[in-house]
């Protein structure tokens, strides 16, 4: 049975729960053996030891060496060595490979992707287990997003992909009439073709929640991909790689259709993201480099997601205690190395009305870090949730936080029951005024949080335009009893393009994204210039080429003869 007929139902699946939009996952997010086998957790850690210290089982073209790149937030020594391989023979690769990845339709495309992702999904445990060493990720954290999140969100950009496909027919006959003289008539071909090599780079915190939408969507229409890792996140994406080249190659088809590209040389990296042949470029990161990237790689289409400044407004609450309990864990989650991640809190200087009544700003500080604390007091609880700091660049940026303003709740280390010399920080929250716009204005990516007070509610609505205006956002997030101040607040979403969550007060939080349901980044902001999934994210990777030519027109329908 073709891969495509076996998968079908999962795809239609997937196609269905875009429409409706209500929740819907193929994927179980709870690691219960039950689900994925009594010994499933214990297999998945024993594969990731058991390629430690080594060379990783990938044999790719242009090889010139191993490199080893990665440091554990954990202090584990991971040693994992990865080809190194010269850039163009990636790239000649990869043009090789697609003719027979083109020529194979979308139909048989998807069905090697799906096919692919049931096997990703079999070791999820394994892929969780890289990226908790990679990244710094709490286990159930690595589980959840680095494993069926990621998977869900690989599903629906191959769902978008063929629904974008679908639209396309395979042919045409066009018939003209002329007249009295004879009609116009052509057969006319219609091929989806993809636009070329696609370059897919990978970010450090969510080596496989931002790889796979690009990755796939890349993918199924019809363009080989070489994936970037980040160097600390490298092990992830191998495995993915790998499991997709085995999936290649035993369909008949050339595995350097995918291929994982790790160089030490960051000219080696420019050279790949500006390389004539590189079509379209997935990125995750940094302003900085995403900016390059836009400027320097006009050859190619770059779907960017960058750093943007989220916000969360407090005009009132009618769940002062909930309210504060969502933003604990919000603030608190992987030490918030989120991008959706909430940094700016603005509160009228004034304070708030509350159903424990009138919280003065110093009052929602205090009680604020006092929720956070709560978290925090258990270690492993905390440590749980807070997982490690992934970067020495972040743990320089929560001292420096520390001076710009009033320490409302000052970070400190934790230990780890299990990994002495993991570096776990807990959240930090500094209070700020209006007027303090270019410290609150840029992203301060990590756990600080700025508590900033403004001149009233309606201030608030201003600064958060302000800022999103300039710098963007993936999340902003709203509390309030007052209606219309909340429709304030969906016009100030619809002018900056910024997605709003409204009153969070139980097991949902401004920095999780739902698959299927939730469009992760709008694409209409700076933070952003696409979004997980929408159908633009994958419709421009390819195009139709046509082919026309004439034919006889049809014979003309015999008469018959009039019944009696």
């Amino acid at each position: 049975m073709p891969l495509f007929d076996t998968h079908r139902a999962l795809l239609d699946g997937a196609l269905d729960a875009l429409t409706t939009r209500g929740h819907w996952t193929p994927f179980p997010e709870s690691p219960s053996p039950k689900v994925y086998g009594e010994t499933g957790q214990a297999d998945g850690q024993a594969a990731v030891t058991a390629l430690l210290g080594k060379d990783f089982p990938l044999q790719q073209p242009g090889e010139r060496g191993r490199v080893a790149t990665e440091r554990s937030p954990y202090g584990v020594a991971l040693d994992v060595r990865y080809p190194d391989c010269d850039v163009q023979a990636l790239v000649a690769a990869a043009q090789a490979a697609e003719p027979a990845w083109q020529a194979l339709g979308a139909r048989g495309r998807v069905g090697v992707l799906l096919e692919a992702l049931v096997r990703i999904h079999r070791r999820s445990h394994e892929i969780a287990h890289a990226v908790m060493l990679t990244t710094g990720q709490g286990p159930m954290m690595a589980f959840q997003a680095g494993g069926p999140h990621a998977q869900d969100r690989a599903l629906e950009a191959i769902a978008y992909a063929w629904k974008a496909m679908a639209d396309v027919p395979g042919q045409a006959l066009w018939d003209k009439p002329q007249g009295k003289n004879p009609p116009l008539v052509m057969q006319k071909h219609y091929e989806i073709v993809g636009r070329g090599v696609a370059l897919v780079i990978g970010c450090a915190t969510f080596p496989t929640w931002n790889t796979y939408p690009g990755l796939f969507a890349a993918l199924a229409t019809g363009n080989p991909v070489i994936v970037k890792p980040h160097p600390n996140a490298v092990l992830p994406a191998a495995i993915s790689v790998g499991i997709l080249r085995d999936v290649l190659a035993e369909q008949g088809l050339d595995p350097d259709t995918v291929t994982l590209a790790l160089t030490p040389r960051a000219e080696d990296t420019q050279a790949l993201a500006t390389h004539s042949a590189v079509a379209s470029i997935d990125f995750t990161g940094s302003n900085q480099f995403g900016r390059w990237l836009i400027d320097n790689a006009r050859q190619a289409r770059v779907y960017a997601e960058m750093a943007g400044v989220n916000t969360v407004i407090i005009e009132s609450t009618d769940q002062y205690a909930a309210l504060l309990r969502n933003l604990a864990f919000t603030l608190s989650l992987y030490s918030g190395q989120m991008c959706t991640t909430t940094q700016n809190i603005l509160i009228p200087r004034g304070g708030i009305a509350t159903d424990q009544g009138h919280k003065s700003f110093e009052q929602v500080g205090a009680d604020l870090a006092a929720a956070v604390d709560e978290l925090a007091s258990n270690p492993r609880v905390a440590t749980a949730v807070l997982g490690a700091v992934c970067s020495p660049d972040t743990v320089d940026r929560i001292r420096k936080a520390a001076g710009q303003g009033r320490v409302v709740l000052a970070s400190r280390t934790l230990p780890h029951p299990e990994y002495a010399t993991a570096q776990v920080h807990t959240p930090q929250i500094i209070a700020l005024d209006q007027a303090d716009s270019a410290i609150y204005g840029l992203e301060c990516f990590g756990p600080v949080s700025y508590l900033v007070a403004t001149d009233s509610g309606a201030a608030s609505l201003q600064v958060a335009e302000a800022t999103l205006r300039a710098h963007g956002a993936l999340t902003l997030g709203v509390y309030s009893t007052d209606r219309a101040y909340i429709d304030q607040a969906v016009a100030l979403g619809r002018r900056t393009r910024v997605a709003l969550s409204i009153n969070l007060t139980q097991g949902v939080f401004v920095n999780q994204s739902a698959a299927f349901s939730d469009y992760h980044a709008t694409g209409g902001n700076p933070a952003a210039n696409a979004s997980y999934t929408s159908l633009a994210f994958v419709a421009d990777r390819f195009v139709v080429v046509q082919r026309r030519e004439h034919v006889a027109p049809p014979a003309p329908a015999q008469a018959t003869p009039a019944a009696r």
